[in-house]
């Protein structure tokens, strides 16, 4: 297999792909990071809007 060595450094210089690739791994890491805070705070946070709904509940009847 031969590699014309002119078509090898224009592949190297097209950087048009890295935009979309670098978008799709900080999409990632986001859902990744979201993913995390809920398992961590979710439980807690259901909590206290039941205590809340509890609350406000008990103040309206």
């Amino acid at each position: 297999m031969n590699i014309d060595p002119k078509s090898s450094r224009t592949l190297m210089r097209d950087q048009r792909g890295l935009t979309t690739v670098e978008y799709i791994i900080v999409l990632g890491l986001i859902a990744v990071v979201g993913i995390a805070a809920w398992q961590q705070f979710g439980e807690t946070l259901i909590g206290e809007v039941e205590a809340a709904d509890g609350y406000i509940a008990d103040v309206v009847q």
